[in-house]
């Protein structure tokens, strides 16, 4: 096991000068994932708009070792009140839109971190999920909520998320998928599934570029890195991915 590390936490706002190391720094997401319309119009914009939401971590040389992104929205606003199926997608869009009507936002969105490859397995991942529950209070939110990516439900794609979330470790009681783990020791409480949290879609020659898989069965195909399988359509030459998320609400 490599030795846990304790990095400098700051926001974006505070180290703009860290916006280009920020955008360099790899990222985990399965190719496809990076197809979702929803993500690939809107989380460019977090960075320029809500850069006192968005965090670095570096470590002792200044190197960037991970980050997180998340957005303000108000999850009380007329027609909404719960937290949506949506899931990712939805919360995106609610942020910009309330950005966009100047509405006031009650609710701190968590939307992704990343932790470098070489310093996974160091304790980062936990350190940014205090971190951000942290920046959430500070800029006077009360909860912070997170559809979070199970980061091992792939290894299970015909299991229903409805039953994953409900798999537990029995030496502790805490969730078996490590990324829930993380959430839940940070004081997280899972809230429910976001059954519809990313839909990527494509026609079958996108979906063989993307994943380098023939495409060339009618129905279900797994998919290395998804959550849940892909449907492909040789009669209409596309494939869709609906992905499920799961929430996790952090009260502050």
């Amino acid at each position: 096991m490599e030795p846990q590390i304790t990095p400098q936490i700051t926001t974006l706002a505070d180290r703009p000068e860290l916006t280009g190391a920020l955008d360099e720094m790899p990222d985990t997401w399965p190719r496809f994932v990076l197809e979702d319309l929803v993500g690939w119009a809107n989380f460019p914009r977090i960075a320029v708009e809500f850069p006192e939401y968005v965090l670095v971590a570096t470590d002792q040389e200044g190197t960037v070792v991970a980050r997180g992104y998340s957005v303000p929205f108000a999850l009380d606003a007329p027609g909404r009140g719960g937290l949506p199926a949506g899931g990712w997608d939805q919360e995106l869009l609610w942020a910009f839109s309330d950005l966009r009507h100047g509405r006031t936002p009650d609710t701190a969105g968590a939307v992704e971190i990343t932790v470098a490859r070489d310093h996974l397995g160091r304790g980062v991942s936990g350190r940014m999920v205090e971190a951000m529950r942290e920046n959430a209070r500070a800029l006077g939110h009360r909860e912070l909520v997170a559809p979070v990516r199970p980061s091992a439900k792939h290894l299970r794609p015909a299991l229903p998320m409805a039953e994953y979330v409900r798999l537990t470790r029995a030496e502790d009681g805490l969730p078996e998928d490590p990324w829930l783990r993380v959430h839940v020791r940070a004081g997280g409480v899972v809230d429910s599934v976001a059954p519809v949290s990313m839909t990527v879609s494509g026609t079958l020659e996108q979906w063989r570029d993307w994943t380098g898989l023939p495409f060339d069965t009618e129905g279900p195909v797994e998919v290395p890195g998804a959550l849940v399988p892909v449907h492909c359509s040789l009669t209409h030459g596309h494939a869709v991915y609906v992905e499920p998320n799961v929430w996790v609400r952090h009260r502050l």
